[in-house]
């Protein structure tokens, strides 16, 4: 849970974390700005590219860390269905997807610790009120963590609905799920006081 890294070791493992996160929110901003299909599906192809250099076992890695996405597209896909607007809705699932792809990509190849590092400067400015840095740096590294985590739990209890049941899930699966998330959190707690709390490595 503490660590998504991939074990398949790319040419973007030795990338500075800062510079990832950067490119992530640059790349990110952009494509929210992106209004047509064919500039969406090029925002996809140039992610698939991304993932492309490191070579087809990388990529399979990369397609099953979005496999959790699909109950998010079918949702777009059926409510632009519904209101007639298919371009539209194939545009916005086009660019949902290069945004998370892009995400795993720096998350598949950047260590926790790294993109603790990178986070933290960010913070420094509230140890003047005498909050840690450290603390806010790593709930937002988690929270990078934990997302995708969280959405394959999710997607692994609306096919067990499924499996038991001929109506949707929809929202009762909410409380399995945060119990699931709680539950995790737990751990993630007992993992990081078994590693010295909040406190750098030495």
């Amino acid at each position: 849970m503490l660590s998504l890294t991939s074990d398949i070791r790319t040419v973007y493992h030795k990338w500075p974390a800062r510079l990832k996160l950067a490119g992530l929110c640059a790349a990110t901003v952009s494509m929210s700005f992106l209004s047509s299909l064919s500039a969406s599906l090029a925002a996809c192809a140039m992610v698939g590219g991304l993932y492309a250099v490191c070579g087809i076992p990388f990529v399979k890695q990369g397609i099953r860390m979005l496999r959790p996405l699909w109950v998010f597209v079918v949702v777009v896909a059926f409510w632009h269905l519904a209101t007639a607007s298919l371009a539209e809705g194939a545009t916005t699932v086009a660019k949902l997807v290069a945004a998370v792809a892009l995400a795993n990509l720096v998350t598949m190849t950047t260590r926790l610790d790294d993109l603790i590092a990178a986070i933290e400067p960010l913070f420094h400015p509230l140890a003047r009120f005498g909050l840690n840095p450290r603390i806010f740096a790593l709930s937002v590294a988690l929270v990078v963590r934990f997302i995708p985590v969280l959405a394959h739990k999710g997607g692994q209890l609306v096919e067990a609905w499924r499996a038991r049941s001929h109506r949707r899930p929809g929202w009762r699966i909410i409380t399995p799920l945060a119990l699931i998330a709680l539950d995790d959190a737990e751990h993630i707690a007992e993992a990081l006081r078994a590693r010295g709390g909040t406190a750098p490595d030495t």
